[in-house]
């Protein structure tokens, strides 16, 4: 609950301090003033500081910034915790305090528990603790999406709706699974020729992931496989002409060798270079003979070579990889024609999971549906019951709930929930929104505030000017409604009926005053001879005679 706002230099307030009690039996405040007072001023200033948009314009004349503060009691359940928490903001227990800075250029600023925020958080923290109402504001009302949570909340549905939320995303999960499996089947499917046609082909080649480098090498070799082969042919000449190298080499050996032991070692390193040329030599001679019987004389080996190596290239070119891919795609397209045998299986598998899906869903849905049903006749005869005080005693409020096509089912379920009234009797119902005058929209909003009072997290609520176009004892009947509301909730209201006012906890007066320089707006809690006056001035108009004070004090006899 609103337990202290704050207001620095804001439009026409200069400094404001209020304090709101919060204990049973003074739940409920009203704020009275003569049009033009300042009243939506102080509205607007308590909607900055729950995140609500900065308009341009809003600081005082002569300030540098606009500081607004609300200071909240929590319980210990409060929703705002967990949010704190999911933030990482410091949680001072059962008080929270929201504070909005907005500077004389425009910028602003944000703080929870002053700690900086954003004003996105500003507003979360917001929706959870106060439910602002005004004549032409009531969202919840006017727009039929937000009807089906109404009839959620006041039905304690939300579990058996989130039963069915899961049940919708794991239909969706399941549609999702079947659709892709399908088109990747028919997409198989249509390739099927191409990719046996393509494999055979590959097959053909039996590509290696070497081959371009190793048929490269081999052509190379080939085609100077003549010159080569005269060189080996002359290099092998030479080297065994008259007894050849090795022989030669043989022969020195054995005359050194003889006289080795004889010469005091000094023929030993000849010996030894001797051993090593007659054996490179021999290498030399062996390897020469190795390379002239590879090269071969087969006239048709380059041929296939570039026969093969050419057919790769253009493989590869045809399908777009480099030519030591060719294995890896023949490899994957293999395994393309292999699912195909077991894609249509798995296809009918997952159509019958997405089939038990969506049945499980309807299964919930209906079962939501059915109960929403029964709790709507509930919510219709909860607000009906309070009509007829607030002279709607020939309205009717009917809370209709029809079945959707299927392509317009959601997490929320297949029905679509609307609130119809009739204000006259033998009209048919209709859209809340149209039917309703704004007098009238007020009053059925408070019948149904008053239907929910005890649901919901947010504690406070402010109503302006909620008795808009009523007097006498529709007007009290509206101010009877508020205080029965207060017993479970903080009540606001912005009023402009004295029955109203007469009836609150606490009064305070919005006023404006002005010099020659300027204009200030201030709020003062009266007391009980200044609720008499502003009650017999609201009674009166602009002169207070000694009548409208009885009669105020008439009023205030009535509350007590």
């Amino acid at each position: 609950m609103l337990r202290c706002l704050s207001i620095r230099d804001f439009v026409l307030i200069e400094k404001l301090d209020l304090t709101f009690p919060t204990g049973k039996g003074s739940r409920l405040g009203a704020l009275t003033g003569e049009t033009g007072a300042g009243k939506s001023i102080l509205l607007d200033a308590f909607s900055l500081a729950l995140g609500g948009r900065a308009a341009q314009g809003v600081v005082r004349a002569g300030a540098t910034q606009a500081v607004i503060g609300a200071e909240f009691t929590l319980s210990d359940d409060h929703p705002a915790h967990a949010i704190l928490a999911e933030q990482g903001v410091a949680d001072e227990g059962d008080s929270l305090l929201l504070r909005r800075v907005v500077g004389a250029d425009g910028r602003g600023r944000a703080y929870v528990n002053d700690q900086p925020a954003s004003v996105g958080l500003l507003k979360r923290l917001g929706e959870t603790l106060v439910e602002i109402q005004g004549q032409f504001e009531q969202h919840g009302l006017l727009v039929p999406v937000n009807h089906r949570d109404t009839l959620d909340a006041f039905g304690g549905l939300q579990a058996d709706a989130a039963r069915v939320a899961a049940a919708w995303a794991a239909w969706r999960a399941a549609e999702t699974a079947r659709a892709e499996a399908a088109a990747a089947f028919e997409q198989a499917q249509r390739d099927e020729e191409y990719l046996r046609h393509a494999v055979a082909e590959l097959d053909k080649f039996d590509p290696k992931a070497d081959d371009e480098e190793t048929l490269a090498a081999k052509r190379q070799l080939l085609r100077h496989g003549a010159a080569i082969g005269e060189a080996v042919a002359q290099a092998l000449d030479g080297l065994e002409r008259d007894k050849g190298v090795t022989g030669k080499l043989s022969s020195a050996h054995r005359l050194i060798e003889r006289q080795a032991g004889n010469a005091a070692g000094r023929l030993d390193a000849a010996l030894g270079a001797l051993d090593r040329a007659l054996s490179e030599a021999a290498e030399a001679v062996a390897q020469l003979e190795q390379a002239r019987e590879s090269l071969g004389d087969d006239p048709g080996a380059l041929e296939r070579v570039e026969e093969r190596l050419f057919a790769l290239r253009a493989a590869a070119r045809k399908h777009g990889v480099p030519v030591g891919e060719l294995a890896g795609l023949r490899g994957r397209m293999a395994e393309q024609l292999a699912a195909l045998d077991d894609g249509e299986a798995r296809r009918r598998r997952l159509e019958a999971e997405a089939a038990k899906a969506r049945g499980a869903f309807v299964g919930a849905a209906e079962a939501l549906s059915g109960t929403r049903a029964k709790q709507a006749a509930k919510l219709d005869k909860a607000v009906i019951g309070e009509l007829g005080p607030l002279r709607l005693e020939r309205a009717k409020f009917v809370t209709r709930i029809d079945r959707l096509a299927e392509k317009d089912w959601s997490a929320s379920g297949v029905d679509r929930v609307e609130f119809l009234v009739s204000t006259n009797p033998g009209t048919p119902p209709g859209p809340i929104g149209k039917i309703a005058s704004g007098g009238e929209l007020s009053r059925f909003m408070l019948a149904l505030k008053v239907a929910m009072a005890k649901i919901g997290d947010v504690a406070t609520v402010v109503f302006d000017e909620v008795d808009s176009g009523v007097g006498g004892a529709t007007a009290a009947a509206v101010g009877e409604r508020l205080r029965r509301l207060a017993r479970d909730l903080q009540v606001l209201v912005v009023t402009h009926s004295p029955q109203v006012a007469a009836l609150a906890d606490q009064h305070w007066l919005i006023r404006k005053t002005s010099s020659r320089t300027k204009a200030a707006t201030e709020v003062v809690a009266l007391d009980a001879a200044g609720r008499r006056e502003e009650l017999a001035r609201m009674l009166a108009g602009a002169e207070v005679t000694a009548e409208a004070r009885a009669a105020a004090d008439r009023l205030m006899a009535a509350r007590a």
